[in-house]
């Protein structure tokens, strides 16, 4: 079930919301979370319920797993524990890539037959690490199995995040109030999801069309020209930051329905100067646990400048990885893992190296991260690896620059001129062509000159992180919003969110998945 789907908007949230509020208020709060849990499991059910022996029997386990590390620091049973919820992930997830590699190495048929990728089994899965090593740590409590379902099933966020701790939205539940609708939250919660839900229908879904086309050629081998592989990347590029970001706000907005706060999982990433600071936006609380669990586990910055820098490769590499079985992916993983190895040793250089202090300039910054930011984007979203390169060729001049026919007739004698500098009539459509760079130019400017929910919402708190990216988001002193926007209670914010909400709708006949349920 999709949050962009007839069934969950008009039944599935109603219906949950109001049997919650009323179990809870005639039964009492532990028979409304029996409820929630029910609703959470009937919801990841609702694609295929045989996928819910997966997900039960790995919250049983887990949860058994939790309770003897809580009391017995045995750090062997730790390991084993870690080790069952891998091998989970890297049977349905990697076997058949590896089966595959392996035999196109040794030449041998190796088969696991088919095997169907369970929904969101990197999500749960990753979210019970953690609390396995925090149970061994012994910073978490003793809870009940009901509420252990609810933390890890909780269907705001089960199948594609935030990744959540336990600290972070059990003891939530266990404040009375949580248990009686407010009304506040009611608003905050669907004015917040409204806004996620334009994002991706007809944000993310607009542009995709213009994206698809592109990828799709290069995958089959045909060559595309620069224009048309620039506007195919920069296309993509915003569809999945308005696909992500519109799940994020939207997962946001249906916990806070609940009365529930979750963190913070995307900030307006393309506003970073910096590939580090892209990743402090981008997908918030999966860098958090590739840095708590990953980075740190593996030395962190303890030992020198060069294992410090092995570390953040190894990490990106596996972070890469865990998108998905592909070695596209592990391209993009270790692209980012180099981004982040040039950006600390570029960081090292210009403190000693003073005059080189004009590289900080903000829009040179920007411009170094975001291009570095769409090439990486390119192996994500190319499904074979000649499509990829044969795409970051042609986004070089490769295959030449062209112009659609129609435009070029309509230039007079510029067209003389830009033939002169090797631009050529193509037989690409004309409207297509002007549609995808509007489309491009409209998209750039909301995702950086405009505030982000986090920043509209900021006196409502609408996630469980308050931190601001000031000096980024002034580096458009002139366009910035982020300052200005802020919503109230109001008649004009109440009319503008259901005008939003209302264009959401009209495209729900067209319903398409978010981009991140593949992951």
């Amino acid at each position: 079930m999709l949050f962009n789907s007839i069934e969950f908007i008009f039944f599935f949230l109603p219906i949950t919301l109001f049997v919650f509020f009323a179990v809870a208020k005639y039964k009492g709060n532990e028979a409304a979370i029996f409820a929630l849990v029910a609703a959470s499991l009937f919801f990841y059910g609702w694609w295929n319920p045989s996928y819910l022996i997966i997900l039960i029997g790995s919250m049983l386990l887990n949860y058994k797993l939790g309770g003897l590390l809580n009391k017995n620091r045995n750090k062997s049973l730790l390991i084993f524990g870690i080790s069952l919820n891998l091998a989970l992930i890297i049977y349905y997830k990697y076997a058949g890539f590896m089966a595959n590699n392996w035999n196109f190495l040794t030449g041998s048929s190796l088969s696991f037959g088919e095997i169907l990728l369970p929904l969101a089994i990197s999500f749960f899965t990753f979210q019970q690490i953690a609390y396995l090593v925090d149970s061994y740590k012994g910073i978490t409590s003793e809870y009940k199995f009901l509420h252990y379902a609810l933390f890890v099933s909780f269907f705001p966020q089960l199948i594609a995040g935030p990744i959540v701790h336990h600290k972070q939205m059990l003891p939530q539940f266990s404040s009375n109030t949580r248990y009686q609708l407010n009304t506040n939250h009611l608003k905050i919660g669907l004015s917040i999801f409204a806004i996620g839900l334009f994002k991706k229908t007809v944000l993310a879904d607009g542009v995709a069309v213009y994206a698809t086309p592109v990828f799709t050629m290069v995958d089959s081998g045909q060559d595309v020209d620069m224009l048309s592989a620039w506007g195919g990347a920069l296309a993509y590029t915003l569809q999945l930051y308005f696909d992500f970001s519109g799940y994020s706000d939207m997962a946001i907005g249906l916990a806070r329905i609940f009365g529930i706060v979750l963190p913070l999982n995307f900030y307006s990433p393309y506003k970073a100067t910096s590939i580090s600071e892209f990743w402090r936006r981008w997908h918030i609380t999966l860098s958090t646990f590739l840095r708590d669990y990953i980075y740190i586990a593996l030395g962190g910055n303890r030992n020198g400048k060069i294992k410090r820098y092995t570390n953040l490769f190894i990490t990106m590499l596996l972070g890469g990885l865990w998108h998905g079985a592909g070695w596209n992916f592990i391209i993009w993983g270790a692209l980012h893992g180099s981004y982040l190895i040039v950006n600390h040793g570029w960081r090292s250089l210009l403190e000693r190296v003073p005059f080189l202090g004009f590289t900080r300039i903000k829009t040179l910054s920007w411009l170094i991260t975001f291009l570095a930011v769409v090439v990486g984007w390119v192996f994500f979203r190319a499904t074979t690896l000649d499509g990829a390169l044969s795409m970051l060729a042609s986004m070089v001049g490769a295959n030449g620059i062209e112009l659609p026919n129609a435009i070029m007739s309509r230039l007079g004698g510029a067209a003389e001129l830009l033939q002169g500098f090797g631009i050529q009539a193509g037989n690409t459509g004309g409207s297509a062509f002007i549609l995808t760079w509007i489309w491009i130019i409209c998209l750039m400017f909301i995702a950086i000159c405009m505030p982000n929910v986090q920043d509209i919402f900021a006196k409502a708190k609408p996630s469980l992180s308050q931190q601001h990216f000031v000096t980024s988001d002034t580096f458009w002193p002139l366009l910035s919003l982020a300052r200005k926007v802020s919503w109230a209670d109001t008649t004009r914010w109440a009319l503008f969110i259901g005008i939003i909400l209302a264009l959401g709708l009209l495209t729900l006949n067209q319903v398409s998945e978010f981009l991140y349920f593949q992951f």
